[in-house]
């Protein structure tokens, strides 16, 4: 998909629900919905390349949220459910949400996490071509890109450094990519917010997609501790389950970097 603007998931929450897209794995998408085919069979004011998922609505739910959890355009699932301008959902209703299929990954995700699939930490890629980005390279873009996109940039540069220590060789076993470990469903997503494919590869597109991951997760989580360990675990899975251990001992660790840095010193 390529639009002709860049916006970040804040101002896309605070302006228009235009570009709102979903949550990063498969396993958020099958809990709690029943897909019937003789309903699919009967959507035919359904988009291209989407999957109609079929939902109750549960008590604080909203049309952005359930577009931000299931990898589906705000507009359309209003649209779809001819939810007119107020957007309002009752409890108990059922309604479809129109899921972009290319947002949303091929491969089921671990039990434990919905955005990290299992991540276990970074290896080295012995595949790339060319020479990686030097550390300081890759802080000055994180920097420069979590400012452009109204992100803590010590948070982004302590979430990067808790990935992969700014460097961008690093792949791990659940295929994470690079200095931000983004995973290519989530830069699949990231790419509805950015308006064009991102490339993973490229340190400029990788960085760009965990920063607006983690604009999005700071505009879904009420905590910070909740927006990195979302980050880690899932927004689905940390809604759900709360975090867990070893994303308690991620957080820590993220937010121990980010106060070193606060202070002037280094991770």
């Amino acid at each position: 998909m390529t639009f002709p603007n860049l916006f970040s998931a804040r101002r896309l929450r605070r302006g228009t629900s235009r570009i709102t897209a979903a949550v990063v794995s498969t396993s958020v998408l099958t809990a709690g919905l029943v897909a019937t085919g003789s309903a699919a069979q009967a959507d035919d004011d359904v988009p291209p390349g989407r999957k109609i998922i079929h939902h109750t609505v549960r008590p604080g739910e909203t049309a952005t949220e359930l577009a931000v959890r299931f990898h589906a355009w705000t507009t359309e699932l209003i649209s779809l459910n001819h939810l007119g301008s107020s957007a309002a959902l009752t409890v108990g209703d059922r309604i479809r949400i129109p899921v972009v299929r290319s947002a949303v990954s091929k491969k089921p995700s671990a039990k434990k996490s919905d955005h990290r699939s299992g991540h276990k930490g970074p290896v080295r890629d012995t595949t790339r071509q060319q020479a990686d980005p030097s550390r300081e390279r890759v802080r000055r873009i994180i920097v420069s890109t979590a400012r452009r996109h109204g992100v803590n940039p010590h948070l982004a540069l302590a979430v990067s450094w808790q990935e992969s220590g700014w460097q961008m060789h690093h792949v791990s076993s659940a295929n994470a990519i690079g200095a931000m470990q983004v995973l290519p469903a989530t830069g699949t997503w990231m790419s509805l917010y950015a308006d064009r494919s991102l490339k993973l590869r490229n340190v400029h597109d990788n960085v760009l997609a965990g920063v607006l991951l983690l604009d999005l997760l700071g505009d879904q989580t009420s905590a910070r501790r909740h927006q990195v360990g979302a980050y880690y675990q899932g927004l689905g899975a940390v809604r759900e389950h709360g975090l867990f251990d070893e994303t308690h001992a991620y957080v820590r660790n993220v937010m121990a970097i980010k106060r070193r840095l606060d202070s002037g010193g280094r991770p």
